[in-house]
């Protein structure tokens, strides 16, 4: 929303001296968002005056038309001579009205202005267009200014051209601030001072012999004014200062009809339709369309209805998307002159509609039809209902006194009861939610500034304006007292921490593992939990893999990615390939976050009460309403895990690297790994590791090099490796522990043991079975070969081992440390097939 400061002192009597930046500080401390406050003609110098044509000589012989024009500047040049200008533009005649700069001006840019010679003649000045004087785009043509404007007037002021705008980013809850009457209301509100409301205007009553309206939906307009003005001249044209007010709010003047109802609608907040009485086939009817019907919009577009959408309609049929955009058989006629008489002819009779429309039926019908609109932007945050006649008022009365016209005595006013919305505070609520004193006095003011009756003592009841749609109870209440207050005056207190507290299990975990892979190399990242289908089609998931299976959210920030992820790997590799975009050729990076899987028949969750705390029965529900959501950590790798350099090449990174990464989790996690080989997508088939806690059958992640396919369709370096891992399945057998390694004093004894297997035999199996055997002196057990060839045989492989044994107590006997290897060879015979090699 923007707002010209010198409109809104219309409304707000502000000391002269105050600034734009400095409105925008006291609204910004009332809770609004100004984004930017545009200084207009900052750079701007005169003399910038009102010209008249006195001639016009045709140039030729030149690429373009050029144009030698004698102007009447009165007495601005100092002389009262007429001014010498040469221009190119084409829509202006002798004797009309223009805005001429003089040498020795400065126009916005900044472009100085000085006499000079082109196409063989002295130009000393400028005929300009609108661009040129920062008041739009439009660079088609000179501006023509009206006959009443005398020669030698200052245009500067006459077009309003210095000014100060503030553009406020309007948040869905303050739609109220769409209008320059709710942004006056928070300035009078900041500084203290009365407000002058544009929509306390004399409204005449309604009466039976009005425009016939009938609404057939009360639920989806609860409210329809309807005036008729009639003897339009439609050769009126926008007066300067209506158009220059539309233009400081980025709105084009159209037509005089079309541009007092943006401007209206601008003012007051209530969005208005104006439809030419002429072409309107019947009485109004308001109803739902039937399914399939078609509309042609004012854009021109023939667009089909569905049953949910809100019609105003006529004998004819459709004839506007309610809330949203008119249809194109009841437009205002643009002004046609005829060349042989000069009578303009065009709409001269208007209904005027002002309508309260259901904010979530136009929401619904502006995004059905990707068809947003000023009008819509504002019924889907809420318009004032007691509104609609005081704008329909105010558009009537301006057609009357620019167009000439005639407002009919007939008034259309169908209004569906509403009851009034009382809410009961304690009237130290605001005292209790900031942690300081305000009193009753106060909040019993504030309260009243924002528009609010209020009555009682220390309990209050408090009536809401029918403009503030969004204060529902009392926690609303208190928040306008506090941001009125100052938010910056709420004394900044540390919470009271009960003793004995501190993280939960899981919370050390995860902090535990989050250090091991930072210390490890790895970089942190944080991404967004959405996703969508292009992403589980880029990993190469299948069609009834479980994790295409997803929530999806009702109203997602990018329909790109409606729903939230199954994995972590989407997001990550997102932030791998952007890095990589960066320069970064080198990466290592993780991120814990939690995942989103959905029950196998989901619930609906309740929508508790917002004045008290929810039940016990009601957090049940909606817990169970909540999708399973276990935490994960992933990590991803491309480039080179040690650098090259002078001495020599450095190391790819690859799924090794990818698995340690598991066991360092594992290990921070104080649960052991086992890893065996496994496919899953997006992994490579032949470079896929399965991960297990040891012991058990429970997997809990993979890791490994992405599968060749994926890589070339995420634009990923080859031989880039990913780990996904579920945290919560890691620690599923209760509270994990690290405990520190133990030390001893006495010596190692070392031991080797070649096993053959056959080829299908994981080595993990033939691991575990060597742990298993080898009893509680084994301290440590390594795979430092692995062998196939014709020595073993066909089918074969041979497993290296080296088993190191250590007692805390004593140093062992040689007797001792090969009874030890012999159990763990049994055991490792016995549960995997296994010959021992050479025997």
């Amino acid at each position: 929303m923007r707002v010209p400061l010198s409109w809104l002192r219309e409304y707000v009597d502000l000391p002269a001296g105050v600034t734009g930046r400095e409105l925008a500080e006291k609204l910004v401390r009332a809770g609004l968002e100004v984004e930017t406050v545009e200084q207009l003609g900052a750079d701007l110098k005169g003399p910038l005056v009102v010209g008249q044509v006195l001639s016009i000589e045709e140039l030729t012989g030149f690429k373009k038309p050029i144009r030698h024009c004698w102007v009447n500047v009165g007495d601005a040049n100092g002389t009262g001579e007429p001014q010498e200008i040469v221009c190119g533009a084409r829509n202006f005649a002798v004797g009309d009205k223009v805005v001429v700069v003089l040498p020795g001006a400065v126009l916005p840019g900044p472009f100085p202005i000085a006499a000079r010679q082109t196409y063989g003649h002295t130009s000393a000045g400028m005929i300009c267009s609108a661009r040129e004087l920062g008041m739009g785009d439009d660079h088609d043509g000179i501006i023509v200014l009206p006959p009443e404007y005398e020669v030698g007037t200052d245009a500067i002021e006459l077009l309003q051209l210095v000014d100060e705008v503030l553009d406020i980013a309007v948040t869905p809850d303050r739609g109220y601030c769409l209008s320059m009457r709710g942004v006056a209301r928070e300035a009078a509100a900041a500084y203290g001072l009365p407000l002058a409301d544009p929509a306390l205007l004399d409204v005449p009553p309604a009466n039976s012999y009005g425009y016939l309206v009938k609404v057939a939906d009360p639920a989806g307009c609860d409210r329809f004014v309807a005036r008729t003005v009639v003897g339009l001249d439609p050769a009126a044209k926008s007066p300067i200062w209506l158009q220059r007010r539309l233009q400081k709010m980025h709105v084009r003047p159209i037509s005089l009809t079309v541009d007092i109802t943006n401007y209206v609608m601008l003012e007051v907040g209530q969005p208005l339709h104006a439809y030419d009485r002429n072409r309107v086939d019947g009485p109004i009817q308001v109803r739902r369309a039937a399914e399939g019907e078609t509309l042609t919009t004012l854009d021109g577009v023939k667009r089909t209805l569905g049953a949910e959408d809100l019609l105003i309609c006529d004998n004819s049929g459709p004839i506007g998307l309610a809330g949203v955009m008119g249809g194109a058989s009841t437009e205002i006629l643009d002004p046609v002159a005829d060349p042989a008489t000069g009578q303009v002819t065009g709409t001269t009779e208007v209904i005027i509609e002002a309508a309260h429309f259901d904010p979530v039926s136009i929401a619904r019908s502006a995004k059905r039809h990707k068809l947003p609109s000023e009008a819509s932007k504002r019924f889907e945050r809420g318009v004032d209902p007691e509104a609609a006649r005081a704008a329909a008022q105010r558009a009537v009365d301006l057609l009357v006194l620019i167009a000439g016209g005639t407002a009919e005595a007939g008034v259309t006013d169908i209004a569906a009861p509403h009851p009034v919305r009382t809410i009961t505070i304690a009237a130290d609520l605001p005292d209790r939610v900031a942690g300081t004193e305000y009193g009753r006095e106060t909040v019993a003011r504030r309260l009243q500034e924002v528009g609010c009756s209020v009555a009682g003592g220390d309990l209050l009841e408090v009536t809401p304006p029918t403009w503030r749609p969004d204060l529902t109870d009392p926690n609303d209440l208190a928040e306008e007292v506090i941001r009125l207050e100052g938010y910056d005056n709420v004394p900044a207190r540390m919470p009271l921490v009960p003793p004995g507290k501190g993280l939960t299990a899981a919370q050390r975990m995860h902090r535990r593992v989050g250090v091991a892979l930072a210390t490890a190399g790895y970089v942190e990242v944080n991404n967004y939990p959405f996703v969508g289908e292009a992403a589980f089609d880029a990993l190469g998931l299948e069609a009834g893999d479980a994790r295409r299976r997803t929530v999806k959210l009702v109203n997602p920030l990018n329909d790109e990615e409606p729903a939230l992820r199954t994995t972590l790997l989407p997001g990550l590799l997102g932030a791998l390939r952007r890095n990589l975009g960066r320069g970064n050729t080198d990466l290592a990076i993780f991120e814990t976050g939690t995942v989103f899987l959905p029950e196998a028949e989901p619930k609906v969750a309740p929508r508790p009460a917002v004045d008290r705390r929810p039940s016990e029965q009601e957090l049940a529900e909606l817990n169970a309403a909540l999708p399973h959501q276990p935490r994960r950590v992933a990590v991803a790798l491309a480039g080179e895990r040690l650098p090259s350099g002078w001495w020599g090449r450095g190391e790819q990174a690859g799924w090794a690297d990818a698995v340690e990464a598991a066991r360092t989790v594992a290990r921070a996690a104080g649960v052991e790994l086992a890893v065996r080989q496994g496919q899953s997508a997006p992994w490579h088939p032949g470079r896929c590791a399965q991960l297990l806690v040891a012991g058990t059958d429970r997997v809990v992640g993979h890791a490994g090099e992405l599968h060749p396919r994926v890589v070339k369709s995420l634009n990923l370096p080859d031989r880039t490796s990913v780990m996904e891992l579920d945290l919560d399945l890691l620690a599923a057998d209760g509270e994990t522990r690290v405990e520190g390694p133990t030390v001893s004093g006495y010596p190692v004894a070392t031991q080797d043991v070649a096993l053959i297997v056959d080829a299908a035999v994981p080595a993990a199996d033939v691991e575990a079975a060597l742990r298993a055997g080898a009893g509680e002196l084994l301290e440590d057990i390594r795979l430092f070969d692995v062998f196939t060839g014709e020595q073993v045989g066909e089918g074969k492989k041979s497993l290296a081992y080296a088993l190191r044994f250590r007692a805390t107590d004593r140093t062992l006997t040689a007797d001792e440390a090969s009874a030890a290897r012999e159990s763990a060879v049994a055991a490792a015979l016995s549960g995997t097939g296994a010959v021992l090699r050479g025997a």
